[in-house]
């Protein structure tokens, strides 16, 4: 007899020294939900060490409020202004040692791998990701920030990259795909 489907709630982070993203999606056998989602505001102050503390803080709340199986962060992209790369890169270790700290596996994802994951295209817009997003969670409005849906992103494609989604059938593209589950069109 096989094993029935486990539950796996799946925390999602967008790591911002300005604003931190975060989604929480859970997935019940082949069924994917969204849980929560929002951002932390941090541009009300100056101190930047303030602001980490802050983010660890976060974290650190909304795992002990979920109890994620697992973290999807996304990863940082190259930039030009160094400075703004290293804020972004210590944002993203708090979050991390958040998840470390409740002994909680971390998966990173680069921008580009989260997009085509989603979308199908790795170089898609915020915009085209927040509507598939939309789509794939049957959500009645998208999310009001970009932050917000990159941090869900990041958990379903995790939950994606998993394989965890079993359709039994090998697609030639998205349009089989569709043709074979109308269902999951809206």
């Amino acid at each position: 007899m096989p094993e029935s489907p486990r539950e796996k709630i799946i925390l999602g982070i967008d790591p911002g020294t300005t604003i931190m993203g975060y989604g929480i999606i859970q997935i019940n056998g082949s069924k994917l939900s969204m849980i929560a989602f929002g951002v932390l505001k941090l541009n009300k102050s100056d101190d930047h060490p303030l602001r980490l503390k802050l983010i660890f803080e976060k974290t650190l709340s909304l795992i002990e409020q979920y109890k994620p199986d697992e973290l999807a962060i996304e990863a940082q992209f190259f930039g030009k202004n160094v400075q703004s790369m290293l804020k972004l890169g210590r944002a993203q270790g708090v979050a991390i040692a958040a998840a470390l700290y409740r002994t909680i596996p971390i998966f990173e994802y680069s921008p580009r791998k989260i997009k085509q994951s989603i979308t199908g295209k790795g170089a898609a817009s915020k915009e085209q990701v927040a509507a598939m997003l939309q789509r794939l969670l049957n959500l009645k409005e998208a999310p009001d920030s970009l932050d917000a849906t990159d941090a869900l992103a990041a958990a379903v494609c995790h939950h994606f990259q998993n394989g965890t989604i079993e359709t039994g059938k090998k697609f030639t593209g998205w349009k089989s795909f569709l043709a074979a589950n109308p269902e999951r069109v809206r």
